[in-house]
């Protein structure tokens, strides 16, 4: 059991809280933290956003309104380099506040990171998905990184090499688990719009030399 000190809610978080009792089996520790960059690893399945992102709007395809495909690229961009500063900065904070403080800060953020992109393709606000899956998630990507290696490091000093291997393996194989996940949840909830209703309760009209379809539910363009 753990030695812990007296204090706040949120004390069982700080680095001196989290001292294992002597003989702790340290190879409870990889799987865990193996799991952790796991989730964050399918970032590297992105691509499979790119299609549906770019179809929001058009019942056949792309509107002239739907965002185009050198639009949304960049999101990922963003996310890996927003994990490249987060971690270079951060682990100075993981030496003062310790993993398991950072771990749950990068959880908070990969997920609100989703929660905020997820708001921005609702409501077709480009800029939201940079700021949350880009900006935001990628500073979790950047915590929950460095999270995992620092904790392996320091339960295995006489394997470094060892320790380090097993958390990029996770990292690196987190496209393998994530992108069949991706694929059956886009299949779930990603339909763009195909069926307008009967022909006889649908009205084509051209505006501005686009093709929309006047339904009761309003226009929709179609191309």
């Amino acid at each position: 059991m753990s030695s812990q000190s007296s204090g706040g809610a949120l004390d069982f978080l700080k680095k001196e809280n989290i001292i294992a009792a002597p003989g702790y089996n340290r190879w409870k520790v990889p799987p865990a933290s193996i799991a952790i960059h796991m989730c964050i690893g399918s970032v590297y399945a992105w691509s499979l956003f790119n299609g549906p992102l770019t179809r929001q709007l058009g019942v056949v395809a792309s509107s002239a309104d739907d965002w185009s495909l050198a639009s949304v690229v960049w999101i990922f961009s963003v996310a890996i380099v927003s994990l490249g500063l987060t971690a270079a900065f951060g682990g100075k904070w993981l030496e003062k506040v310790g993993p398991r403080y950072v771990g749950v800060v990068a959880g908070f953020c990969w997920a609100g990171g989703f929660l905020i992109g997820s708001v921005g393709i609702s409501t077709h606000q480009l800029w939201l998905i940079y700021l949350g899956y880009g900006v935001l998630g990628g500073m979790g990507l950047g915590l929950g990184y460095v999270s995992p290696v620092s904790t392996l490091i320091r339960w295995f000093p006489d394997k470094r090499g060892m320790a380090t291997g097993m958390a990029i393996m996770g990292f690196g194989g987190g496209a393998m688990i994530g992108a069949p996940l991706i694929r059956w949840l886009l299949s779930i909830y990603a339909k763009a719009p195909e069926y307008l209703g009967a022909e006889s309760a649908v009205t084509l009209i051209t505006e501005g030399g686009r093709r929309f379809a006047e339904t009761a539910a309003g226009k929709v363009e179609v191309v």
